[in-house]
């Protein structure tokens, strides 16, 4: 194996099957916050994790590209594999996972520098020799904000509207080329038009991309999403330990949930 990610050639049958999760367990000191994970995460599909607060969605989502790395008590147990590779292994560069496994956040967090600017930023910091200029425009494009900026380019990006920040914010993730783009609550902080603009945008973006989102909306989740994990909290040893209850394509989990955790939250009677 080699520090350099590699996706699978076209032969390898797990080809369908980008991230894989095998028993994790995520602790933060003493504390587990999640236990025993276990789901893959498919191709080209937008995968939902959905559940009540501190379940861990947004921990076992910042696993998939080793931010958690960041936090000094955090552990993991368990393997992590991206088409096969062990995201966890000595020799795996955390940065290069996170040039693979972008990363776009609950509130829009433009650099304070140009619209433009914002784009090439990433690109140049992984010696993109291309056209920069095509690849600003394709990246906006990409995130449907071209025809809004493309006479603004100049301008900050903390001048433009809370929802066309999150739209630019995408544009930068995928600049920088990833395969796969995790979501962290990416419309909370937005209003219903631009949730919506951003939704259609997920719908786009999976004909090139593998999406996961975390997200609290139950309507948001069946509107976006392929598949849906949800997860629930365990408080019965003393601490809040997140699991995953049920996985499975998103209209199962809606229509026909197997699990009465998971037709109560569903519902709206937890959570």
């Amino acid at each position: 194996m080699t520090t350099d990610l590699h996706k699978a050639d076209s032969a390898d049958t797990s080809l369908d099957t980008v991230l894989r999760t095998e028993g994790v367990n995520v602790y933060y000191g003493k504390f587990l916050a999640l236990k025993d994970i276990w789901l893959d995460i498919p191709k080209n599909q937008v995968t939902a994790f959905i559940g009540p607060s501190g379940c861990g969605k947004s921990t076992l989502l910042r696993c998939y590209n080793r931010l958690n790395d960041l936090i000094e008590i955090f552990r993991a147990e368990g393997k992590i594999y991206y088409y096969g590779e062990n995201l966890y292994a000595p020799e795996i560069d955390p940065v290069e996972v996170r040039r693979r496994i972008g990363m776009v956040f609950q509130k829009p967090n433009p650099f304070p520098k140009s619209i433009y600017d914002n784009i090439a930023f990433g690109a140049k910091i992984n010696g993109y020799k291309g056209d920069m200029d095509e690849l600003v425009e394709r990246s906006l494009r990409q995130a449907a904000l071209w025809d809004e900026v493309k006479d603004k380019l100049r301008q900050s990006g903390l001048s433009i509207s809370g929802g066309q920040q999150q739209r630019l914010c995408i544009a930068r993730a995928v600049a920088t080329q990833p395969d796969v783009i995790l979501m962290d609550e990416p419309c909370s902080a937005l209003d219903p038009i631009s949730t919506l603009q951003v939704e259609e945008l997920i719908h786009q973006l999976k004909k090139q991309y593998t999406v996961v989102i975390v997200t609290h909306n139950m309507q948001q989740a069946s509107r976006v999403s392929d598949m849906t994990a949800f997860f629930n909290v365990n408080t019965s040893e003393g601490g809040r330990t997140g699991y995953l209850v049920e996985y499975d394509h998103t209209e199962s989990i809606f229509q026909n949930p197997k699990q009465q955790a998971t037709q109560e939250y569903i519902s709206g009677r937890f959570g």
